[in-house]
């Protein structure tokens, strides 16, 4: 099946399903789209056991899309960059230093609290597995996903200084989940005495400050070529090839494109509008990456739900899916509890904030597509099953759920 007709396929199932959605159920997008997704998905499901052929073409075209590839070196770094774009660094500043260890200390942590949990349980339960898998899937699904969290902010109507918390946080926090993911790995392919600690500490280096680095240059100097024009048209295009050619070059000096994209975003996004763009221009690169953002989550939070055909469904998988549940949230929770004791009476956090960041830290496309890349020895089925019945529920239960426990908070506070 050509690239073109599977594209073809899943924006019209987009559009489709956006349409039912908006006409209908009238739920948050993100989330309306994965649950018509997850039904449509049952349907063929269900039709495919009557008539098989339906279900073997539907699993043509799944196997048509590389999923990993699709978000992680395509898809993320334009989500990534269009969520960057709106995010004013003011607020950014004021809470830079707990969003810095939430994204960093935040998701070492909850890695090895989540590894080491789900080890002694799965054990437990009698399915043998080595400890450095069970540290994959802690550091695959401990990072929250911006592209979900994004989404589901937006219809939480947190208040702003929560939101800068859970969406900065997110923002940063993937790119270093990847790096943390990559270190583990490499370890579990290589063996713990093959990979010195200098070698781990360099490559986070080079990974995280180097994404940094490149993305401020990069931003700094789009922003010099979009001072001295004014020409939406050619603006807009700029910024297009900022995304496309940030990705690519940091893929190629092996820097993080995530945490590139995400700074250089930032920088346009807050300097831009001040000093190199008109009015008109302004108004013109909001539009469009505001489009290429309700597109792209479109397609993604589709794909995620048709996902579903690719996962093995057993009980014993799904009994650890379900056990994952409260682990994931228990970890994420003791993670943060440190940074926001540490910061909560200097920079005034609303009441229980860590309850709140934790329900609010929703997990998405990324781990799935982390999960997806695990080799086959390193108990990928189990932990693919896992990582979905974890996603469903964190879009779909603590999505649903994120704004009204955000008001009674407020409310009782």
């Amino acid at each position: 099946m050509s690239i073109f007709t599977v594209i073809t396929i899943l924006t019209v199932l987009s559009a489709a399903f956006a349409f039912i959605n908006t006409k209908f159920l009238k739920l948050p997008f993100t989330i309306g789209l994965m649950i018509i997704a997850i039904c449509f998905t049952l349907v063929i499901t269900i039709a495919g056991s009557f008539n098989p052929f339906i279900l073997e073409e539907a699993n043509l075209i799944i196997d048509s899309i590389d999923f990993e590839t699709a978000l992680l070196d395509i898809m993320l770094s334009f989500l990534l960059f269009a969520g960057a774009l709106h995010t004013k660094i003011d607020g950014l500043k004021k809470q830079r230093m707990p969003i810095a260890l939430f994204a960093t200390m935040g998701v070492l942590i909850s890695t090895f609290i989540v590894g080491t949990l789900m080890y002694y349980i799965v054990q437990a339960l009698g399915h043998q597995i080595d400890y450095i898998y069970c540290l994959l899937f802690g550091a695959l699904i401990s990072p929250t996903d911006p592209i979900a969290v994004l989404g589901i902010l937006k219809d939480a109507n947190a208040p702003k200084k929560l939101e800068t918390k859970i969406v900065g946080e997110s923002l940063f926090n993937d790119g270093v989940g990847v790096v943390i993911f990559l270190v583990i790995f490499k370890i579990a392919q290589q063996g713990v005495g093959a990979i010195e600690a200098s070698e781990v500490g360099l490559l986070f280096f080079e990974e995280v400050v180097g994404g940094i680095a490149l993305g401020l240059l990069a931003g700094w100097l789009v922003f010099q070529l979009m001072k001295v024009i004014d020409h939406y048209e050619t603006e807009v295009m700029i910024t297009l090839a900022l995304v496309m050619g940030l990705s690519s070059l940091a893929h190629l000096i092996h820097v993080s494109g995530p945490l590139a994209v995400v700074v250089a975003g930032i920088f346009i996004g807050n300097k831009s509008p001040k000093i190199a763009w008109s009015e008109t221009t302004q108004n013109y690169v909001d539009k469009f990456w505001e489009l290429l953002d309700v597109l792209l989550n479109a397609i993604l939070f589709v794909l995620i739900g048709l996902e579903l055909l690719i996962i093995t469904i057993n009980g014993e998988y799904i009994t650890f899916g379900l056990i994952a549940i409260p682990v994931t949230l228990l970890a994420r929770y003791l993670a943060l509890s440190g940074p926001v004791a540490l910061f909560k009476k200097k920079l005034d956090f609303i009441p229980k904030t860590n309850l709140i960041m934790t329900w609010g830290g929703i997990r998405g496309g990324i781990s799935i597509a982390l999960a997806l890349s695990l080799e086959p020895n390193m108990e990928r089925e189990l932990f693919l099953t896992v990582t979905y019945i974890i996603v469903v529920f964190s879009i779909i239960g603590q999505g649903l759920t994120l704004g009204p426990l955000v008001r009674r908070v407020l409310k009782k506070g």
